[in-house]
């Protein structure tokens, strides 16, 4: 086990979801407009300035996420996934929210992902 990673319950985990909420829907926001940019091809006058812009933000609502003790994991930016460290039964776990979900109610291993996640007990 890592000494230096906090360790959610899924109760912390769900105590942090308004916060987390706000955090991934500009998480959202940002990936799309950066997307829509990309597919433009950047062609447009400035686009460049404002695509360094939006990743720029991005990188902060990551680092926010980050400082409250979890991560994000939708590289697509279309389902808002977030894990949160967790120990369950002495085994390292990611406790795992889908920006649709009303609370934080799966998990899963370290190595398989959200097509892992199983019902917290």
């Amino acid at each position: 086990m890592r000494s230096s990673v906090k360790y959610f319950t899924p109760e912390e985990a769900n105590q942090t979801l308004p916060l987390v909420r706000r955090i991934v829907s500009d998480i959202l926001k940002t990936g799309k407009e950066i997307r829509g940019l990309s597919l433009e091809g950047s062609k447009r006058p400035g686009a460049e300035t404002e695509l360094h812009r939006f990743m720029d933000q991005l990188d902060e609502l990551f680092e926010e996420l980050e400082s409250l003790g979890c991560s994000y994991k939708d590289w697509n930016f279309s389902e808002g996934l977030v894990d949160f460290p967790a120990l369950v039964g002495g085994q390292e776990v990611f406790l795992c929210w889908r920006s649709d979900e009303p609370e934080v109610r799966y998990y899963h291993d370290l190595e398989s992902g959200f097509a892992g996640r199983k019902p917290i007990q």
